[in-house]
């Protein structure tokens, strides 16, 4: 079986089988549009599930668009122009409910739509908790998190060991990268300004706390190199353009483990959140046919564990959790680098999906306009 890899001017990536155990069925697509984030989150999904179900599905296309961190806009656009070009979309779970509750994903029936642990523990009691939305697919735990140039910690300083060295400007001087977007950054200001950590989400709903929230982020806000893609901030830290910088906890492990980086990770107040799929509501047939074909072979137990060994996100499912080994080509044990490790969730932050399903909009164009003074 060969495998066809081409990348266009939009970053799209087409994998195409051109030999193999089957055919396209007749009744299902034999394309299909995946949306995700890029980088080695992407990277790691096209080596655990896409190309697998295209050596097993020969004739089948699927093409990656990497817009995950706009599917919300773009599909509300794409619902106003009766024109869904999308199949399946990665998102976090904040979104998925944001979009389940406008309409714009399926809902779905977990334990008819996926596979059944392989000692036969139903779809909903093997992802459980997970599943905070009945449009939302969960794939991976991770977190965001900071990571920071060990060679530019200043002479006589500690490492930093806090999250609150991001506001810390006089004994770690230099550039810092966030994420163009409230979430986090909001969460760490207020808690950096004092906010106890159970109290936060209660401060941010009202307006004084966001205002409160955006000054603290305001002391920094001329060291901020504001990024919105998960490789930002390991190329700007890579470069030495910005000596610490906020991404997803497997995008610093890539940096460190894989490219051999001078980074480290600071954990200290990392935020779980979840990332999952959800599926376009209102697709033909077809199309509908492929998808769910797909989704059910690339959430199973097998899939989810085999994620792990490209990438430091932990595998949604409780049965694929034992079977987490060694990274692929590194040989090294991925355990200890999940973001849920004993040693490295000492001081963690759980991220409030319903909070920002609710708040998102009103915040972010607060946020936004605050970015723009």
């Amino acid at each position: 079986m060969k495998l066809i890899k081409t990348l266009s001017a939009t970053t799209m990536i087409a994998l195409v089988a051109t030999s193999g155990a089957a055919f396209a069925d007749d009744h299902m697509a034999a394309d299909m549009t995946l949306v995700s984030w890029g980088g080695a989150y992407q990277a790691s999904q096209v080596a655990a599930y896409a190309e697998p179900y295209a050596a097993m599905n020969s004739g089948v296309t699927i093409t990656w668009d990497e817009s995950s961190n706009e599917a919300v806009a773009k599909l509300r656009a794409m619902n106003e122009a009766n024109n869904v070009t999308w199949d399946l979309v990665d998102v976090v779970a904040a979104d998925a409910l944001r979009l389940c509750d406008e309409g714009l994903a399926m809902e779905i029936d977990a334990n008819e739509v996926l596979a059944a642990a392989p000692d036969g523990t139903s779809a909903e009691d093997d992802f459980g908790d997970l599943l905070v939305s009945d449009c939302f697919i969960p794939q991976i735990v991770y977190s965001t998190t900071v990571g920071y140039r060990k060679d530019m910690v200043p002479a006589g300083a500690e490492a930093p060991t806090d999250i609150c060295a991001l506001f810390d400007t006089e004994t770690y001087p230099g550039m810092r990268s966030l994420e163009k977007r409230p979430i986090n950054n909001m969460e760490w200001a207020l808690l950096c300004d004092g906010v106890a950590k159970d109290e936060v989400y209660n401060v941010l709903e009202t307006a004084e706390g966001q205002e409160q929230a955006l000054a603290k982020l305001a002391t920094i806000k001329d060291s901020v190199i504001w990024w919105s893609a998960g490789a930002d901030t390991p190329q700007l830290l890579a470069d030495g353009e910005v000596f610490m910088g906020s991404t997803y906890n497997g995008r610093l492990f890539s940096a460190i483990v894989e490219q051999n980086q001078p980074i480290a990770m600071l954990w200290d107040a990392q935020v779980f959140d979840l990332d999952g799929w959800i599926i376009p509501a209102g697709l033909p047939e077809d199309r509908l046919a492929r998808v769910m074909d797909f989704v059910k072979f690339a959430t199973d137990t097998q899939r989810l564990a085999d994620q792990s060994k490209y990438i430091s996100y932990g595998p949604a499912r409780a049965s694929s959790a034992p079977l987490v080994g060694k990274h692929a080509s590194l040989g090294i044990e991925m355990a200890p680098h999940m973001p849920t490790d004993p040693a490295n969730s000492k001081n963690t932050f759980l991220y409030n999906y319903e909070f920002w399903a609710d708040y998102r909009d009103d915040i972010d164009a607060k946020f936004q306009a605050w970015l723009a003074q």
